[in-house]
């Protein structure tokens, strides 16, 4: 849904520009953060829609900032979206375990990232 509020968490600049940059070409207000615990010093104030995660992160990972997401009643709404070059099936069942929403793989077409992120948006939307 355009309009909607999402939150880039990713320790590398090049990538959370990349994001920002297609999401807000189709009408996204962006957020960032450079970590887990960035992410979640901002997630209130911020209220995203959608939450797109890197797992290898600097001071807290995307696997922890996902579980204290979800195991807060405040934000166990948010929609997270994984993003990690990590694509072992181990991996995504962990990433289901905790109950994140969508998992891409890096390098990802930003296109599916963008059709994923309104995807979403549009659940949390309706869910609102």
């Amino acid at each position: 849904m355009a309009g909607e509020r999402v939150l880039i968490v990713d320790d590398d600049a090049v990538i959370r520009q990349l994001i920002c940059v297609n999401l807000e070409l189709e009408g996204f207000e962006v957020h960032t953060a450079e970590d887990g615990e960035d992410a979640l010093a901002k997630v209130r104030s911020v209220d995203p829609a959608v939450i797109t995660l890197d797992i290898m992160m600097p001071r807290l990972d995307g696997w922890e900032t996902a579980a204290r997401l979800r195991n807060d009643a405040d934000t166990a709404h948010i929609k997270v979206i994984l993003l990690s070059a990590r694509a072992q099936e181990a991996d995504l069942r962990r990433g289901q375990g905790i109950g994140v929403d969508a998992y891409l793989t890096k390098p990802f077409d930003p296109d599916d990232l963008v059709a994923a992120v309104q995807r979403l948006a549009a659940e949390a939307s309706a869910q609102a």
